[in-house]
């Protein structure tokens, strides 16, 4: 899913970082923590803790809500997962909101739910399979031009994009049909190292990055 989650390379997010405070606290307001705190419950009681569907969540935050805060995106992404499970009715923060506020409203009736469920094969993400890997060590590859309508662990910059498989990684469940709850598919997992000015162009800062990606992503460079 394309969106403003995968910001990397994206020029309209380009500019200068704040420097690191390391002073900075955890959590600058107390409601963050809470917020925190509150996100991590959601995701438990709409998704036994499915990692896949809060990321999806999160990329899911509309644009303005997501760039603003930090905490702020966990609240928006724990609100997105329990409506989606039937735990919470769409609207019904908004409505709450406004009742705390004094201003008249009715809130809505509350969902029947309705949380996904899916066969696991255990706790965590780590699987053990038995297919043989399709790439080794050395291999030159490159992945698919077609972006994802849901959730993806292939950042849009790597599309197309040629690097060599640096490392091999334990197998793992397979995030992009985890996150809708179709199935675990636990596939390989490679280290693929990319040159900056393959992924940027040019003028892009000299470095190597190294992205761990899926075996369904990549294909072989002949």
């Amino acid at each position: 899913m394309d969106g403003v989650h995968d910001m990397g390379g994206s020029s309209k997010h380009f500019g200068p970082l704040k420097a690191l405070d390391r002073s900075e606290k955890p959590f600058a307001e107390p409601w963050e923590g809470r917020a925190f705190a509150l996100t991590l419950l959601a995701n438990r009681a709409a998704t036994a803790s499915n990692l896949p569907a809060f990321r999806h969540a999160l990329e899911r935050v509309p644009e303005k809500e997501y760039l603003a805060n930090y905490y702020g995106r966990w609240l928006g992404s724990a609100e997105i997962l329990l409506v989606d499970s039937g735990l919470l009715a769409a609207g019904a923060v908004e409505a709450r909101a406004k009742t705390l506020r004094g201003e008249k409203g009715e809130e809505p009736a509350d969902p029947e739910p309705h949380k996904p469920t899916m066969e696991s094969g255990g706790g965590g993400n780590l699987r053990t399979i038995d297919a043989p890997r399709a790439f080794a060590v050395g291999d030159r590859v490159t992945t698919s031009a077609t972006g994802p309508t849901g959730h993806t662990r292939l950042p849009g910059y790597a599309r197309t994009k040629v690097g060599t498989i640096t490392a091999l990684r334990p197998a793992q469940i397979f995030p992009d049909t985890t996150a809708h709850f179709v199935a675990e598919n636990p596939q390989h997992v490679y280290s693929v190292t990319y040159d900056a000015h393959d992924l940027w162009g040019a003028g892009s800062e000299p470095f190597n990055l190294t992205l761990d990606l899926y075996e369904s992503y990549l294909e072989r460079v002949q």
